[in-house]
């Protein structure tokens, strides 16, 4: 019993402690403070409530272009770009190389492979494995390819980011 006394006495002064006070001092000047003065004439502050910021949970990421999440299977087991570096820059003097394309099962007759470059189609699509990029800037690029089958999206590779290193000849 005498603990639910405490309780409710706590529960009541807690609005109290919070309760801010305005008032003038000797000097003239305004304050405040959470105790009225002694010998002072103060008047209570009405303060606004509380900024708050609704948390909503994200929403799932997107199913990468060309899978949605009722597609059957994966047309093909492996899709990557290999003979990449991982722990360095990639070196092309005058930012052009090769890019090794790795698919299994082979390319099927009518599909083609189209190079994303920072997330956009570069080059004309193409049946080979071997796709080529032509004095690409240096820094830090994404790379991806895509497999398209009468120009829609059929598979995605995952996107790997690389720094491209240049000789600098004047130009930025």
């Amino acid at each position: 019993m005498r603990r639910n006394v405490l309780f409710v006495l706590l529960l009541i002064a807690l609005p109290a402690a919070a309760q801010i006070y305005k008032y003038t001092d000797a000097a003239g000047n305004t304050a405040y403070s959470n105790q009225p003065p002694n010998g002072t004439k103060a008047e209570t502050v009405e303060l606004p409530p509380l900024n708050s910021v609704d948390i909503k949970k994200p929403a799932a990421p997107p199913a990468p272009l060309g899978q949605t999440s009722n597609a059957p299977q994966a047309r093909y087991s492996l899709l990557a770009l290999g003979d990449l570096p991982t722990d360095e820059a990639l070196r092309a003097n005058n930012g052009t190389f090769t890019l090794q394309v790795q698919i299994d099962p082979r390319l099927q007759p009518g599909d083609l492979l189209q190079l994303l470059v920072d997330g956009q189609p570069y080059g004309q699509p193409t049946n080979l494995p071997r796709l080529q990029v032509l004095n690409l800037d240096r820094g830090e690029h994404s790379f991806a390819v895509q497999v398209l089958s009468n120009q829609a999206v059929v598979q995605q590779s995952q996107t790997v980011t690389i720094t491209v290193q240049r000789v600098h000849v004047g130009k930025p």
